[in-house]
């Protein structure tokens, strides 16, 4: 991809889909968007997670561990976590597609976010970021951190990404009134 950027907004991802909603992305800009699942299951909550879940690090949580490709090349790597309470036993905890999407499925669950809070900060990479994303040490990446909460501010979603920062550029619109 050089040194261009791919424009990505959240919001496709948020919500229920008919489709994949990266394949959707990518199609729309004549490119190929693909994800692999490498990891589903529980695990313990790294402290960041924990704490946004507001449970103890080390806790058992889900995790879905995707990386998301753009014509073949690694885009994103995405660690999804869940509440024990809500994916244990549901397709979240295992690694077959999720038609619809995790969103469509939590909402099946009863479970509808209503309200996204996002932090993104920049790095470099670690080791294994390097490898998984064809990056090199030097080249910074963007994390960003995501958590979905319900009506009852309960949080039923939280998402850690990394991405190669010179090959993204995120777009945030707030309607403000």
């Amino acid at each position: 991809m050089g040194t261009s950027s791919w424009v990505s907004t959240s919001l496709p991802y948020l919500t229920p889909q008919q489709n994949d909603a990266w394949a959707a992305e990518a199609a729309a800009r004549g490119r190929r968007g693909t994800q692999r699942v490498l990891h589903a299951g529980e695990v313990p909550a790294p402290a960041e997670v924990a704490e946004l879940f507001g449970i103890a690090a080390g806790e058992p949580v889900v995790v879905r561990r995707r990386l998301i490709l753009l014509d073949e090349r690694p885009n994103e790597l995405t660690d999804s976590y869940y509440p024990l309470s809500i994916a244990r036993g549901t397709a979240l905890a295992r690694t077959a597609r999720i038609r619809g999407g995790a969103a469509a499925l939590l909402a099946e669950l009863g479970h509808v976010g209503v309200l996204v809070r996002e932090d993104v900060t920049a790095a470099l990479p670690d080791e294994e970021e390097c490898r998984t994303l064809d990056a090199t040490p030097d080249e910074p990446v963007l994390r960003l951190t995501r958590v979905t909460l319900d009506r009852d501010d309960r949080p039923v979603q939280a998402d850690r990404m990394v991405m190669p920062a010179l090959r993204q550029r995120l777009r945030y619109e707030i309607r403000i009134g």
